[in-house]
């Protein structure tokens, strides 16, 4: 049995990933960094305040962490501003499982990008709660945020399905004891263990279907 549906926001609804790769890595250069080969893997999943101590101590920019959040994340917002680079279908799918669960949204984005995001996809209406992990202890692939949209929403974990892109969103999801519906990213492939940890995976957000959701409960 499923009682609510948590989507993951940034690879699943907007293809924001790449975006988000692309403002850091010119960050860290900029503020004599130095991007390492795993970074991108290592930061998706992280809290803004993870990510921005990750820039500035592990990568060497020389910037506070407290700044690095600010200038990166009004960066992001500058780019929001100009195009909110919505997944094909997803807003479709958002909609339809709408009409039969509760929906949540586990994210790690800021909570202002999370806010501009489903204001100009016209989603902000879909989810009965949002939640960023800047809000929590701890980013994904810690439980946390997953668990508590759940409390937010008034569920047991245990009988929802979490929808995620990351390995550290799968493994996030999967560690709150939901049922995970993974759809990578072209450009970021699962790590084999998240991979296990997925009840399913998919080529595309379009194959999560309300029978697929009904048949993993």
């Amino acid at each position: 049995m499923t009682d609510a549906v948590i989507f993951d926001l940034d690879g699943v609804i907007v293809d924001s990933e790449p975006v988000w790769e692309q403002v850091r890595r010119a960050y860290v250069a900029a503020h004599g960094g130095t991007w390492q080969p795993d970074t991108q893997r290592r930061l998706m999943g992280m809290s803004t305040g993870e990510w921005a101590a990750y820039l500035s101590g592990e990568l060497g920019v020389d910037r506070s962490a407290e700044q690095v959040a600010k200038e990166v994340v009004t960066e992001m917002s500058r780019r929001y501003a100009d195009h909110v680079p919505l997944i094909d279908d997803a807003d479709r799918v958002v909609r339809a499982l709408a009409a039969r669960w509760p929906l949540g949204l586990a994210s790690s984005s800021p909570t202002r990008l999370i806010a501009a995001a489903l204001t100009a996809t016209g989603l902000a209406d879909a989810f009965g709660a949002t939640l960023s992990t800047e809000e929590t202890a701890r980013g994904k692939p810690a439980p946390d945020v997953y668990l508590d949209v759940a409390t937010r929403l008034e569920v047991d974990p245990g009988r929802c399905v979490a929808v995620e892109d990351s390995s550290n969103g799968v493994r996030s999801a999967a560690a709150a004891g939901m049922r995970v519906v993974a759809v990578p990213h072209g450009a970021y492939p699962l790590d084999p263990d998240a991979a296990a940890l997925a009840a399913v995976v998919l080529p595309s957000i379009d194959a999560l279907t309300p029978e697929l959701v009904q048949r993993l409960g």
